[in-house]
C-alpha cells in the first residue's frame, strides 16, 4: 500500500516585500546611528557655559560671575556678569539716586569711594556730623550714599539715624590725658572735662589690659555724680567711639545695649567694683 506524503514547502515572499523591507531597516539604522552620534557630542554653546562656570567657581565668592545665553547674529553666544557689574550698571546707579529720600548721619569722617569693588578710587571725604542721603544699596563692607548728586560709597558701621550729640566748650581745668592714647579717649577727656570742670583726675596709661593699649580711662569720681557722667558718655557713645563703660558694680556695652546696665559680680573692693570711678574702654 503506498503511503502518501504530504509535501511541505515554505512560502516565498515576493520579490518586492524583500527590497522595501530591506530599505526600512537600512532607514532605521540610519537614524539610530545618528541619534548616537549627536547625543555623544554636546552642542558648542554648552561646551563653552560649561568652561565658562567652571572657570567662575574659583572666583571670589562676593563676586561670583554668571552666564547668560543670548541669542546674536547666526548663533548663541556667551555673556558674563557679576553681581557687582549689575550693581553698578548706569541705569541702576542713576535709579538708585532717583530714588533715594532717607537720610543719615555720619558718626565719623569717612572716605567716599567710586564702588564699593576693589578698584575703587578714593574721590574725596565727608566730615563726622554730615546728613547724606543714602539709597539702601549695600556691597560687601561698604554702603552707597548720594553726595551732590553722584552716587558714593562709604564703610558701613559709621551712619546713625540720630542726629549726633553736640559736645561743646573747652577743657578749662588744666587737666589733660598722654598724647599716646588713642583718639577716642581724647574725646572722652575733652568731653568730659568741658560738661564737668570739677573732675580733675583721669587715669590712662598703666601696665595692664585696654590701659596698657591706651584706649581705656578711668575717671575718679564717685556716687550720684558718677552716674551723671557714665550717663552723660553713654548718651555720646558713638560720637566719643565708646565700646563699654563701668560704674558702680555694673556695666554697660554697646554690643548688649539694649539690656541696659548690667549688674556684675563682687570684685572684692570700692575701687575693683568700680564704685570710686567711671571705667571707658574705646574702640
Amino acid at each position: 500500500m503506498a503511503t502518501s506524503h504530504k509535501r511541505e514547502t515554505a512560502r516565498r515572499t515576493p520579490r518586492a516585500a524583500l527590497l522595501a523591507g530591506s530599505l526600512a531597516a537600512l532607514a532605521t539604522s540610519a537614524v539610530v546611528s545618528t541619534g548616537v552620534m549627536n547625543s555623544a557630542a554636546p552642542e558648542a554653546d554648552l561646551l563653552a557655559v560649561d568652561a565658562t562656570k567652571a572657570a567662575g567657581s574659583v572666583a571670589d565668592a562676593g563676586d561670583r560671575s554668571r552666564v547668560t545665553l543670548s541669542r546674536g547674529g547666526s548663533g548663541r553666544r556667551a555673556a558674563v556678569t557679576s553681581p557687582l557689574s549689575d550693581l553698578m550698571a548706569p541705569d541702576a546707579v542713576a535709579k538708585a539716586v532717583e530714588s533715594a529720600t532717607k537720610k543719615r548721619w555720619t558718626t565719623e569722617a569717612l572716605n567716599l569711594w567710586t564702588t564699593p569693588g576693589d578698584k575703587a578710587r578714593k574721590v574725596g571725604e565727608i566730615a563726622d556730623g554730615e546728613r547724606v542721603l543714602v539709597t539702601g544699596r549695600s556691597f560687601g563692607e561698604r554702603v552707597e550714599i548720594v553726595v551732590a548728586g553722584k552716587a558714593r560709597w562709604v564703610t558701613e558701621g559709621y551712619l546713625t539715624d540720630e542726629k549726633p550729640p553736640t559736645l561743646g566748650g573747652d577743657c578749662t581745668n588744666g587737666t589733660s590725658v598722654p598724647s599716646g592714647v588713642s583718639e577716642n579717649i581724647k574725646k572722652v577727656h575733652a568731653a568730659v572735662c568741658a560738661a564737668f570742670p570739677e573732675i580733675t583726675t583721669y587715669g590712662t596709661f598703666r601696665g595692664d589690659g585696654e590701659h596698657s593699649q591706651g584706649i581705656a580711662v578711668d575717671i575718679m569720681v564717685s556716687g550720684d555724680r558718677g552716674w551723671e557722667i557714665a550717663e552723660f558718655i553713654r548718651a555720646n557713645y558713638q560720637a566719643l567711639g565708646v565700646s563699654y563703660l563701668i560704674y558702680s558694680q555694673q556695666i554697660w556695652s554697646v554690643e548688649r545695649s539694649g539690656e541696659g546696665w548690667r549688674g556684675m559680680s563682687d570684685r572684692g573692693s570700692a575701687t575693683a567694683n568700680h564704685y570710686d570711678h567711671v571705667h571707658v574702654t574705646t574702640y
